[in-house]
């Protein structure tokens, strides 16, 4: 029976790191400070859908369009590095937080940044591949499953968070989860040239 558990074990673990889904309630928390229930459910269908379904396509086409229009991982990286860099820095605006929701940008944002490339990005789509190598598409794709499900528990609970600490402290922390965002989208450029040039 172990044995037979054996290979969905070794998925889930590496694709629950990738995914991050307890590392991501913040960012959820920030992005939709100014979102009222009904657009956090819906942004949280919408993020959680985008992920699935994009890691999925990815997991079965990903190699194969890969080569045949010469787009590397680093490639992935660098670009969502990027747009992730351009959303935080106009987010850390004054008023930009209020408005990110109200003009429009609702109906993105549960698509990017939250689907992709926070939920999935570089990490989950090269982790994927590599377990799909390693271990076969069954035990990929069930791990990817579950982490999908736990990562819409996750955001679904986020609101827990936010009455918890506080709007003063929800502020707060969307504030240096803004400028965590434009870390993280400084690095993915990082190593997205590190393996250009590795």
């Amino acid at each position: 029976m172990l044995k037979m558990l054996e290979p969905y074990i070794l998925t889930f673990i590496p694709i629950f790191v990738a995914v991050d889904a307890i590392g991501n309630i913040p960012l959820f928390i920030s992005l939709t400070e100014a979102a009222t229930k009904k657009q956090k459910r819906k942004i949280i269908t919408e993020s959680v859908t985008t992920a699935t379904v994009v890691a999925i396509l990815f997991m079965f086409v990903g190699k194969w369009v890969l080569r045949f229009i010469g787009i590397t991982i680093p490639d992935f990286q660098i670009a969502g590095g990027v747009l992730l860099f351009v959303i935080s820095v106009r987010l850390l605006l004054p008023g930009a937080s209020k408005s990110v929701l109200s003009n429009g940008h609702d109906k993105d944002i549960g698509v990017f940044p939250l689907g992709t490339p926070l939920i999935t990005g570089p990490a989950v789509l090269t982790t994927t591949l590599m377990m799909l190598d390693s271990f076969g598409i069954m035990p990929t794709f069930v791990s990817l499953s579950v982490n999908m499900l736990i990562m819409w528990i996750t955001l679904a609970k986020a609101d827990f968070i936010i009455r918890l600490v506080g709007i003063s402290g929800t502020r707060a922390l969307s504030k240096i989860m803004y400028i965590l965002l434009a870390a993280i989208g400084v690095m993915m450029v990082r190593r997205g040239i590190l393996g250009c040039i590795g």
